[in-house]
């Protein structure tokens, strides 16, 4: 199947490559998500009209990110919760937990942006958490998680 993408997409392509991709990716992932449009002629047309269109509001949204990811820089965040005496956590931290901490910080995060491929915290202690703004743009966080008294 190919596709025109509307936006960069991580080891695929940028703004406007026309791409082969899987029926499946394509049609279940790229299309609904608005990430890419059937490569049609109508289409092929229409995405030249707008073309700068999409190239701004692709400016716009990765200088958002960078903002963010600057603003994320300066951020630690502490979660208290109930462990055991080997310093065992009673249930777990997950990426929600670390993005409703973050956006109470005060900088709009959301938990699907947050990289954990570890799997939830388990365990007391400190911990660097990778966030992905936006295709270009990582950042990271520290989370310290502590006991309750």
């Amino acid at each position: 199947m190919e596709v025109i993408l509307l936006e960069k997409v991580n080891n695929l392509g940028d703004l406007g490559d026309k791409v082969n991709v899987k029926a499946g990716y394509g049609r279940n992932y790229l299309i609904p998500q608005k990430k890419a449009v059937p490569a049609t002629p109508e289409n092929l047309k229409e995405f030249e009209a707008k073309r700068a269109e999409f190239e701004k509001a692709e400016r716009e949204a990765l200088e958002a990110a960078q903002t963010r990811a600057n603003a994320l820089a300066d951020i630690t965040i502490t979660l208290v919760r109930k462990a055991g005496a080997e310093g065992k956590l009673f249930g777990s931290v997950t990426n929600a937990d670390i993005a409703e901490a973050v956006t109470e910080a005060g900088v709009e995060l959301e938990k699907r942006e947050i990289r954990m491929p570890a799997g939830p915290i388990h365990e007391l202690g400190e911990y660097d958490i990778d966030v992905h703004l936006h295709s270009e743009v990582d950042a990271a966080i520290k989370v310290i998680v502590q006991a309750e008294d």
